[in-house]
């Protein structure tokens, strides 16, 4: 059984996506064993608690004000407590350290709202990249899910999928479409080919193994 670990920063809604998922048997290989969360004021703790789920919060702010490297500490003590095979970053907004991605290197999956390479890296976050989106014009959109590494958002690509820009869209509805029709689907689908051992990494290439 793989234990998975779940990273948020505000409501979670790609947290209950992955709840639904398990509630409908498509990651019978994991458990949601731990979720942490960047703010004591993320909801996303609510939906943990409402399902079982233990959690956690560690605040960079507050680690920071204790000494260096702290926080990667407090992460990896968590995750060695709850002996977690599988960190999934869902709507997390704090920058792994080095000392994180190489630790648990191949082991960190993330979502997020573009279609990589496009609208990615440092400051493309939540509705900024819509924003960015928009402004430039594209057509189509979409999201991704990755592995993590030291770059920000420059790990291995492991599913796509595109949405199309509708005339009229703001940030705030093409967030919401992407959301539904892209994000909710593939990070659930990623954890679960994950669980199953259908994902190879050679390379710096993550590759989905068929069926047996």
């Amino acid at each position: 059984m793989t234990r998975i670990a779940v990273f948020v920063s505000g409501g979670g809604t790609n947290l209950q996506a992955l709840i639904d998922a398990r509630r409908r048997g498509e990651l019978s290989g994991g458990e949601l064993s731990l979720v942490i969360a960047s703010s004591a004021k993320a909801y996303a703790l609510t939906r943990a608690a409402e399902n079982g789920i233990p959690s956690a919060v560690v605040n960079r702010k507050e680690c920071r004000a204790v000494g260096e490297g702290e926080f990667d500490r407090r992460l990896c003590a968590l995750l060695e407590e709850y002996r977690i095979d599988l960190v999934v970053l869902a709507g997390y907004l704090s920058i792994l350290s080095e000392n994180v991605t190489r630790r648990y290197s191949g082991r960190i999956l993330n979502i997020h709202p573009a279609l990589i390479p496009s609208f990615c890296g440092p400051g493309f976050y939540g509705l900024h990249v819509h924003e960015a989106a928009l402004a430039r014009g594209v057509k189509v959109t979409g999201a991704t899910v990755h592995f993590v590494n030291e770059v920000c958002d420059g790990g291995p690509i492991l599913l796509q999928k595109a949405v199309l820009v509708e005339d009229g869209d703001t940030p705030e509805t093409l967030q919401r479409r992407v959301m539904e029709q892209a994000e909710w689907e593939l990070l659930p689908k990623a954890v679960g080919l994950y669980c199953a051992g259908r994902i190879t990494l050679t390379d710096g290439t993550a590759r989905v193994l068929p069926e047996e």
